[in-house]
């Protein structure tokens, strides 16, 4: 992977991770389709490059974020991640295996656009619209909602922003608390990536992967910086698009997208 197939992955990162339609899918499309080959440090640098994106909501939300007088924000938050921690680590391996085949992650990117066609139309009735005003038991619901993702072409974002409205949240808050819960829930998984994965062909830890050469660390550095540049803009773009649409242009997208990768990767199997 040269410089340029870098950046575009990481923009693809940063403008996907938050939006209902799945970071993962676009990144393994993208380098599907400009034939980036797939060894093991393309891996690590399709989930490792989520430090950036992580950083995005860090920095937009400071104030939440770095309030420590409201314990109750960051107690939320473990609880909420807790579910995929633990059925993340007891299925790694069959999501690395579903990786590997594009055509059910299409299908998965057509079906989920289907369901959110239908959202805003099933939780019209929201009872929370404030953070404060979640309760742990919704929160970790939420987190349970979170690890339907685990199927690469969901969405980690489309899963608990439904898991959120499912749960009396108004959009714009179930839209906030999925990027709230992104932060430990993206941490934990770069860090599993970095720290303490093996990865098949090398047999290395993330980290020598990327201490292997200087081109590799440079090539982290950089995309993880444009991955929270474009992030950044992303997350102001999405939160101003479901107050005045909803998610219905999301879901439209989701199936036209859906489609044409389907139809691709069939064609090209």
């Amino acid at each position: 992977m040269d410089l340029l197939q870098a950046i575009l992955i990481a923009i693809v990162e940063g403008l996907t991770e938050y939006l209902p339609v799945s970071s993962t899918a676009h990144m393994i499309f993208t380098s599907s389709f400009f034939g980036i080959q797939e060894d093991d440090f393309v891996k690590l640098f399709q989930v490792s490059i989520q430090f950036g994106a992580i950083l995005a909501v860090v920095v937009l939300y400071w104030k939440k974020f770095f309030d420590f007088t409201k314990i109750n924000f960051y107690i939320k938050l473990a609880c909420a991640v807790i579910p995929a921690l633990v059925l993340g680590k007891i299925f790694d391996d069959k999501i690395d295996a579903v990786l590997g085949n594009p055509i059910p992650i299409a299908i998965v990117l057509i079906l989920g656009g289907i369901v959110l066609l239908f959202i805003d139309g099933r939780f019209n009735n929201p009872t929370v619209a404030n953070e404060e005003d979640i309760t742990i038991k919704k929160a970790v619901t939420i987190g349970f909602w979170q690890c339907l993702a685990m199927m690469p072409g969901t969405s980690r974002s489309a899963a608990s922003i439904i898991g959120g409205m499912q749960q009396g949240l108004t959009r714009e808050t179930a839209a906030e608390f999925s990027f709230f819960l992104a932060v430990p829930t993206m941490l934990a998984v770069t860090t599993y990536s970095l720290f303490l994965k093996t990865y098949e062909v090398s047999q290395l830890k993330g980290y020598e992967l990327l201490t292997q050469s200087s081109e590799n660390l440079k090539l982290f550095l950089i995309g993880n910086i444009v991955a929270f540049v474009v992030a950044v803009i992303a997350i102001k773009f999405f939160i101003g698009i479901i107050k005045k649409y909803g998610f219905k242009p999301w879901g439209y997208y989701r199936i036209i997208a859906g489609i044409i990768l389907l139809t691709y990767f069939s064609l090209n199997k």
